[in-house]
């Protein structure tokens, strides 16, 4: 569940193509800057105007006057940029997103109708499709003894990077003032508790409730994605 393609749908993002090259998304990081460049030279100038140097914004995107926008990102379609956003660069920003109030974003990619609306820092990351974190939520993406990140899940695999934010599948929920430690990794459709402190992996379909508590979500019924309806195994919330 680590990989590309079992955290995203690649058809949500204008870096599909990119992303495809790569087994694991973390290995994506250090090219978002090159990725945004070779991009955004190839947008239609008809679809996205250049609002600074290396700033392209589609003509429907809505920016607050005191958002900030540092070079290079994009920004998709019908996206809102809020008061007082700060887009560091190297942010790649789908269709239908949300960057709130006070949200700083530095060297992500946002799937298209990712939600980071309130107070958020997302840094050396990528939130799948429909993401969404709540107010405060934040990625740390440098370990206090600055040594490589590591990935710990079943095993350990070394990333070696020493920024390296999380990897929240589609439809992840990070609930408010949450810190989703370096190197988290949170599978499609998970849940994470508001106010936790998460490392490691989240698997798809679970929700984490403290460390040591991450239960299985129960399937109601399936047509895609986005008709999910999902509870508590009964015996977990018998439980308390």
């Amino acid at each position: 569940m680590l990989t590309v393609q079992a955290l995203f749908d690649l058809r949500y993002t204008l870096a599909a193509d990119y992303l495809s090259h790569f087994t694991y998304p973390w290995q994506a990081l250090k090219g978002i800057k090159d990725l945004i460049l070779s991009l955004g030279s190839e947008l239609n100038r008809e679809e996205y105007m250049e609002l600074a140097p290396q700033v392209w914004v589609h003509y429907t995107a809505v920016i607050a006057p005191t958002a900030h926008l540092g070079g290079p990102c994009i920004i998709g379609a019908h996206t809102e940029v809020r008061h007082c956003a700060f887009i560091r660069g190297s942010a790649l920003i789908g269709e239908y997103c949300v960057v709130g109030n006070s949200t700083e974003l530095k060297n992500v990619i946002l799937f298209d109708r990712v939600q980071v609306p309130h107070f958020n820092y997302v840094g050396d990351s990528i939130l799948g499709y429909r993401a969404h974190m709540g107010a405060g939520a934040v990625t740390s993406n440098v370990k206090s003894d600055k040594s490589p990140v590591q990935i710990k899940g079943e095993g350990t695999i070394d990333t070696g990077l020493k920024k390296l934010g999380a990897m929240v599948g589609d439809y992840g929920e990070i609930g408010c003032n949450s810190v989703l430690n370096p190197g988290t990794i949170i599978g499609r459709n998970g849940t994470v508790y508001p106010t936790s402190c998460v490392r490691g992996v989240v698997p798809a379909n679970s929700i984490y409730k403290g460390e040591n508590r991450i239960v299985p979500k129960r399937e109601c019924s399936i047509l895609d994605w986005g008709a999910l309806c999902l509870i508590d195994r009964k015996e977990d919330v018998r439980h308390g």
